[in-house]
C-alpha cells in the first residue's frame, strides 16, 4: 500500500511539473519512474523489473550500475568539478588522445553535450573551413530523407523526418535531402546493387544540379537508426565518399548512435572501409551516465583554422561541453569496453539476435528484418506484397505487450507519416546470454498472439 501510494504521489507531481520527451500530452498519462538499474535491467518505483531493450535512448551501452564509472566522476569531481576548454585540463586532453585511437586516424576533437551539439559544431566547422580555403560559395548540406541528426535549429533542418519539424519550419537555410537507400522498398526489379548505385547517384546528382560549388558536406549515419533501422549495402558508403571526394564536399559521419561499439566495429563507418572528414558522437561515449559529445575533425581541417586573420579562428564556445566529470566517466567507459572487449560482443549478440529472430520472417505482420552490429528493426506491414504499414496502434500494442512482460522495446516513433511502422531493439552490449534469451522468447511469444487487428490471446 505505502509503495502505491509512493507511485500516485510522484505521478501527480509528474503531471503538474514535468514535460516529457516526444509524448503527445495525456490527462492519464502513468510514465514508468525508474529508481534502479543493474546490467540490462530497470526497476521502477513500484518494484517491476524490465529489461531494457533500448539502452534508454539507444546510450547505456556498457549497462547501469557501473559503480566504477560513479567513482571516476566523483575523484573528478572532488578534484576539479569544472573548468573551461577556452583553457584546458587533463581529462580532456586524455579523452581527445583516446578517441584518435579509437578513430584510428588523425583528428581534432571539439567537445559538447549532446549529438545535437555535435553536428551543429560540424555544420560551423565545415562553412567556415570551405571559407577559409577559398570556396566561398560553399555552404549547402546534403542529408538523406528519414535520417535524424538532432533536435537543434541546423540540426533539425539536417533532420530528414517531417514530423519532426512540423510547426517549427522554417528551419535553417542550405539543407537538402536525398531519398535514403531503404533496400526493402526499392523498386522492382532491381538488385540491391543496382539499388545502391541509384541510391549513391542521386548524391552526385544533387551535388551536380545544386552547383558543386555550392555544396559544402554531405551529412549521414553509417546506418539511418531512428528513422528505421534503414542499413545500405557497403559499397553504397563507399560510393558516397568517392562522390564527396570527387567534387570536394565534405563527408560529415553522425555516429551518435551507431558509434562506440554499438555496429560489432567501434564506429559505424569502420564496417564499411571508409575515412570521414568530420565525426560527431555522444550517446555511448559515455554510455548516457553523464551528457557528453565530440566533433571530430580530420587534421587537415584543423589546420586551415590557423589562419591568423581577423575571425580566422573557430567563434564557437560551449560552457559544459568537456566537462572534467564527463571526459573522466568517458574514459573509464571506454576502458570497460575494452576489458570487457564489448565491442567484439556485440557483433556476436547481435549476430545471435538476428539468427534466432529470423523465424519471424514467416509472421504474416513482418515484412523485414535487418540488423546492424547489436540492434535490430523489424518493420511490420500489413500486407506483405503491397507493403503497406501496419496502423501505429499495431505497434503501440506489440510495445506495450513486451513491456507488460518486463521488456522495453522501441520504434521509429513521429519520423515520417506512414512509415513508423519499425519495432527497435538495441541492448547495452554488456547483456548477458541469459538476457538475450529473455528478449528473444518474449519477442516470440508477443508475436505469436500479434496480428493486424491486435493482440489476441494466447495462441494454443
Amino acid at each position: 500500500m505505502q509503495a502505491t501510494d509512493e507511485m500516485e504521489q510522484a505521478l501527480d507531481k509528474d503531471r503538474k511539473y514535468l514535460w516529457h520527451n516526444i509524448l503527445p500530452y495525456r490527462e492519464d498519462h502513468r510514465p514508468m519512474v525508474g529508481v534502479r538499474g543493474e546490467g540490462s535491467w530497470i526497476t521502477d518505483l513500484e518494484g517491476n523489473k524490465y529489461l531494457d531493450g533500448m539502452s534508454g535512448m539507444w546510450c547505456v551501452n556498457v549497462g547501469y550500475g557501473r559503480t566504477e564509472l560513479a567513482q571516476a566522476a566523483y575523484d573528478q569531481l572532488a578534484a576539479l568539478p569544472y573548468f573551461p576548454l577556452t583553457q584546458s585540463h587533463l581529462p580532456a586532453i586524455q579523452l581527445a588522445e583516446k578517441l584518435n585511437e579509437w578513430l584510428e586516424g588523425d583528428y581534432v576533437i571539439f567537445f559538447s553535450n549532446s549529438g545535437s551539439e555535435a553536428n551543429e559544431v560540424a555544420f560551423k566547422i565545415v562553412r567556415q573551413y570551405q571559407q577559409q580555403i577559398g570556396q566561398h560559395y560553399r555552404h549547402k548540406f546534403i542529408a538523406r530523407y528519414r535520417g535524424y541528426h538532432g533536435s537543434s535549429l541546423g540540426a533539425l533542418s539536417a533532420t530528414g523526418q517531417a514530423q519532426r519539424k512540423f510547426k517549427y519550419e522554417p528551419l535553417a537555410g542550405g539543407f537538402l535531402h536525398v531519398s535514403p537507400p531503404d533496400s526493402y522498398r526499392r523498386p522492382a526489379g532491381l538488385t540491391l546493387e543496382q539499388f545502391s548505385e541509384q541510391c549513391a547517384q542521386a548524391v552526385e546528382d544533387m551535388i551536380i544540379w545544386e552547383g558543386a560549388e555550392t555544396v559544402a558536406a554531405v551529412i549521414m549515419e553509417p546506418v539511418i537508426t531512428g528513422g528505421g533501422l534503414l542499413v545500405p549495402e557497403a559499397s553504397y558508403v563507399q560510393k558516397v565518399r568517392d562522390i564527396c571526394t570527387r567534387h570536394g564536399v565534405l563527408l560529415i559521419m553522425d555516429e551518435v548512435i551507431c558509434g562506440f561499439g554499438r555496429s560489432g566495429r567501434k564506429f559505424g563507418h569502420q564496417n564499411f572501409g571508409i575515412r570521414p572528414d568530420v565525426i560527431t558522437m555522444a550517446k555511448g561515449l559515455t554510455s548516457g551516465y553523464l551528457p557528453l559529445s565530440a566533433t571530430a575533425v580530420r587534421k587537415e581541417i584543423y589546420e586551415a583554422f590557423k589562419d591568423s586573420e581577423l575571425h580566422g579562428h573557430l567563434r564557437h564556445v560551449n560552457t559544459f561541453g568537456g566537462n572534467p566529470a564527463a571526459c573522466a566517466l568517458a574514459l573509464r567507459n571506454l576502458e570497460i569496453m575494452e576489458r570487457e572487449q564489448l565491442v567484439e560482443r556485440s557483433q556476436l549478440l547481435g549476430e545471435r539476435l538476428h539468427q534466432r529472430l529470423t523465424a519471424l520472417h514467416d509472421h504474416p505482420l513482418v515484412g523485414d528484418i535487418r540488423c546492424f552490429g547489436f540492434m535490430l528493426g523489424i518493420e511490420l506491414v500489413a500486407d506483405k506484397q503491397t507493403k503497406e504499414p501496419v496502423p501505429l496502434s499495431v505497434i503501440t500494442g506489440i510495445i506495450a505487450e513486451c513491456k507488460q512482460r518486463g521488456l522495453i522495446i522501441g520504434k521509429n516513433g513521429d519520423t515520417v507519416a506512414g512509415f513508423n511502422n519499425v519495432l527497435t531493439l538495441a541492448p547495452p552490449l554488456s547483456s548477458t546470454d541469459e538476457d538475450v534469451e529473455f528478449i528473444i522468447q518474449t519477442l516470440l511469444q508477443v508475436m505469436s498472439i500479434s496480428r493486424l487487428d491486435g493482440l489476441v490471446g494466447e495462441a494454443t
